[in-house]
């Protein structure tokens, strides 16, 4: 049994394809199985995938299941002690899988660790700064889930983790448009520690076909995230391990929930829903009464959409 599978998500990304199919069989580790997961392609990339002669295990989906029904599918037929997903429009520097093994080995209570990186264009230029209106995410390993209630600290495709924690969780889930890899990094770490590498290992690709720039569908699953945060405050409170110590002062959980209050009152006033926006702000100003943002937020729900996008 190989010590990583390696999960290749493809759709209709074939120009970047032989990209990342050779960053993988670059890496310097190589006690790795290879899924290849194409979810209904129609721009060659099945005709590519099958022209290959990497030793590979391919598997065309016959309908599109979307990104995190992909993922359970090549989870289902992985068989190694680590998980690594790759989506095809990225790319891997040599040194990655290697470097987190190393984390993985020296740190049992880690389940998950990621890498910094880079973002890059179409033709894999290095892009400076904040091209999707954030970092390339960076934390350091430990206790992240107070982090994590802020905003997605780890990008997929930095990501290597214990395949036994994502089956134990039940897989990804499926209803999630583009949040459903965060939802699955909170999962994990209200039980695990994380790991960091801090080396620019992963390279994200930035281009007019991100999952990111549909803005309406990714409202909804903001929404559906923050909603599903809300309920998961009891299980905060409870986490008792000596390394959890995120939320060892209340104070720290109070104000991420403060936050998460806020974000929920947003993405709800985005998508149609003002009265009930302006519902978790009040809980967001009940939480942290000097969060002056929370107030002004509130008051431009009664705004038009427009105008209320105008003021974010």
């Amino acid at each position: 049994m190989a010590r990583v599978s390696i999960l290749l998500t493809c759709y209709n990304h074939l120009r970047f394809l032989p990209e990342a199919l050779a960053s993988i069989t670059s890496q310097t580790f190589t006690d790795y199985e290879f899924i290849a997961i194409d979810d209904g392609s129609t721009d060659g990339t099945r005709e590519w995938l099958s022209e290959q002669t990497v030793p590979m295990k391919r598997i065309f989906n016959e309908q599109n299941l979307g990104t995190y029904g992909s993922l359970n599918v090549a989870l289902a037929a992985a068989t190694g002690e680590f998980v690594a997903v790759l989506n095809d429009d990225d790319v891997w520097r040599p040194e990655k899988l290697a470097r987190q093994i190393e984390v993985m080995d020296a740190h049992p209570h880690v389940g998950i660790v990621h890498t910094d990186g880079d973002f890059i264009d179409g033709d894999g230029n290095v892009i400076p700064g904040s091209p999707l209106g954030f970092a390339f995410p960076r934390f350091e390993t430990g206790d992240i889930l107070a982090g994590l209630l802020y905003e997605n600290k780890i990008i997929a495709s930095a990501a290597l983790v214990r395949r036994q924690i994502l089956v134990d969780l039940g897989g990804f889930t499926e209803a999630y448009f583009g949040s459903g890899d965060w939802e699955m990094w909170l999962r994990v770490c209200e039980g695990w520690a994380a790991g960091f590498v801090a080396e620019p290992l992963t390279r994200y690709r930035v281009h007019g076909a991100n999952a990111s720039h549909k803005l309406e569908r990714i409202w909804r699953d903001d929404q559906k995230l923050r909603e599903w945060i809300v309920s998961r405050e009891p299980v905060y409170r409870l986490r008792k391990e000596p390394w959890q110590d995120a939320f060892r002062d209340p104070a720290v959980l109070d104000r991420g929930m403060a936050h998460n209050w806020a974000a929920l009152g947003t993405v709800r006033t985005l998508n149609g829903d003002a009265k009930g926006g302006r519902a978790a702000y009040a809980q967001s100003i009940r939480r942290l009464p000097l969060r002056a943002k929370s107030y002004l937020r509130w008051m431009a729900t009664f705004l038009p959409k427009p105008w209320f996008r105008k003021l974010l």
